[in-house]
Order: structure tokens, then sequence, then C-alpha cells
């Protein structure tokens, strides 16, 4: 027989495994520092947060960003607090791409990836059609 060189990890499932411990303890018995650091993110050291109830931020795709700059938008803190409200409210009624209107400008947002993909100002946007969305957020 010859041998097998390659190693394949164990994939098989443990029935009525309640979940899964891991071991945050280095040798003399206390967490390492990516152990502390990782806890105090999640919560796991004093009470145990949803992870679906965490947000991600928003992020600006580089052409979105050159709209912004080209076409001098500027979102201040509470309009960008209301945009990822926005997202929220899109994201639960299922939308994947949405059109967000705010008082100065119209911002197409991929909602899944929460990424803002383009943006115009409120007079460029006047008469325009919007394509490839399935709904709309007015803030």
């Amino acid at each position: 027989m010859s041998s097998n060189t390659f190693l394949y990890p164990n994939v098989t499932s443990i029935q009525n495994q309640a979940g899964v411990e891991r071991e945050v303890k280095k040798k003399d018995g206390k967490p390492g520092e990516f152990d502390q650091i990782f806890d105090s993110v999640l919560g796991a050291s004093s009470d145990q947060k949803d992870l679906s109830q965490m947000k991600v931020p928003l992020k600006f795709s580089v052409h979105a960003s050159q709209r912004l700059r080209d076409r001098k938008i500027a979102l201040d803190p509470a309009t960008l607090a209301k945009l990822n409200d926005a997202v929220d409210k899109a994201e639960a009624k299922g939308i994947e791409d949405t059109l967000v209107l705010t008082s100065n400008a119209a911002l197409i947002v991929n909602v899944k990836n929460r990424t803002v993909v383009t943006a115009l100002d409120r007079n460029s946007a006047l008469g325009n059609v919007f394509t490839n969305i399935d709904g709309a957020v007015i803030i």
C-alpha cells in the first residue's frame, strides 16, 4: 500500500452537540491579548450579544466617493446616522438595492454589502430614471 501524504479534516458533525466551548487560556491560565479583545468586542466575558444585532458600518465604493467629491456632497454625522437607519429599514423589508433620498442627495446603496454605490446631488437627481433598484427610502 502507498502512503497517503494528504491530510483530510474530519468534517462529520457530532449529534446532539449543544455548543462548542473554545479554550481561551494560555499556559499561565490567563486569556491572551487577542482573546481579551475578541471577548470585549463580542461581549462574551459579560453578556452574550446577538451577532445579528451588531451594526455594520456603511462603506462607500471608490465610484461613490469620487461622485461625492466631484458633486460637493457633504454627509454630516446626523445624515450618515439616518442613512444607516435607512439601510437597516431596507434590509428589514428584503430590499437588495435601494435608492436613498436625503435633503441634498440621492444615493444608491447595495443593502447586502452595506455599500453606497453612487451618489447624485438632489438637483442632478431631478428628472433622472433610477434602474436596478428594488426599493427606495426617503429620509
